[in-house]
């Protein structure tokens, strides 16, 4: 096979010339550029990308950290960062994790050993510290809250606040009974909307219904889940703010083939806009999620000054309110 000093030898040039066209180096003359790019192609030379990447220090190649590759809101983020990426001529490489610490471990070493030139980590079950040591490797991005951590940079949505709004606007509209559906219960978002519950709850001199907070709710099916729940309970809610627009279809789907009619028995709010929000009539709240995804791979490669990002959240009213 032909190898570089081959390429130097018939072009007639060193091989440290060659080696500076292959990595696109300024300083090479045309004529001798045209010379081994000719002796390139005749010889059908093919360039290993990956020595090139090494000798740059760059493999234009960005991890991105998911949980759940499927899930729409993700969907949308991926599909934001994969928009600046085509534009800024990167590949990336995606990381599913299913919320396992160890999947998450292998992101943070695939950094640390040069695999990638840096992370977008969408949602996470590391702790921050732990994720922050590894910013010494190369760039590292959350799709949350992270301002105050010079280390890490951030692009988020105010949970706390979005979710308070939500709450206002239901308490305004005459619901007294409010509940809430919502993912995985832990993490930095998980955070801030139960203690947004809480402060608002105390506010209004409301009780705390433990019974009102559904978790581990991620799918169209999980719907029907929160909805069998409801029927158990005595006191029920009268309205629900759901922090996904799939599972609050699903909830409304379930509600109709059940006694509990919406907006009249159970008030549904949900959250990001998505397609099934429309189609469905959904009160929720638009969530820019696809770019939220631009700014998250504009941050990683540096292509902007702000370190943390934060955008804004709209009411979308519709029929289930």
């Amino acid at each position: 096979m032909t190898n570089i000093r081959d390429i130097a030898r018939m072009a007639n040039v060193s091989v440290t010339t060659v080696s500076r066209v292959i990595n696109k180096h300024p300083y090479v003359s045309e004529e001798k550029r045209e010379a081994v790019l000719k002796v390139m192609e005749e010889a059908d030379y093919q360039v290993n990308l990956t020595a090139v990447h090494l000798s740059q220090g760059k493999s234009h190649l960005i991890g991105v950290v998911v949980p759940f590759a499927n899930h729409p809101y993700f969907g949308l983020l991926i599909e934001g960062i994969a928009k600046k990426a085509v534009e800024s001529n990167y590949h990336f490489v995606l990381i599913q994790t299913n919320y396992d610490k160890e999947r998450e471990q292998e992101a943070l070493n695939m950094l640390k050993h040069k695999q990638v030139d840096g992370l977008i980590i969408c949602s996470r079950i590391l702790e921050l510290g732990t994720i922050t040591e590894y910013r010494q490797y190369g760039k590292i991005v959350v799709c949350e809250n992270a301002d105050g951590n010079n280390a890490i940079d951030s692009v988020y949505v105010d949970h706390y606040q979005s979710f308070l709004s939500a709450l206002e606007y239901l308490y305004e509209k005459g619901y007294r009974n409010i509940g809430y559906s919502i993912g995985r219960d832990t993490g930095s978002n998980s955070y801030f909307r139960q203690q947004a519950y809480r402060d608002f709850l105390k506010q209004k001199e409301i009780p705390y219904h433990e019974s009102f907070v559904f978790t581990e709710n991620y799918n169209l099916e999980d719907g029907q889940k929160v909805v069998d729940l409801i029927l158990q309970l005595s006191v029920k809610p009268d309205a629900l703010l759901v922090t996904s627009d799939v599972v609050a279809a699903g909830i409304i789907t379930a509600c109709n083939h059940t006694n509990l009619r919406v907006p009249e028995d159970l008030a549904v709010i949900g959250f990001d806009d998505q397609p099934i929000a429309k189609m469905m009539g959904i009160t929720t709240f638009e969530m820019p999620i696809v770019t939220m995804g631009e700014r998250l791979f504009q941050q990683v490669i540096g292509t902007t000054s702000a370190s943390h990002q934060q955008l804004n959240v709209t009411l979308i009213e519709r029929n289930t309110v």
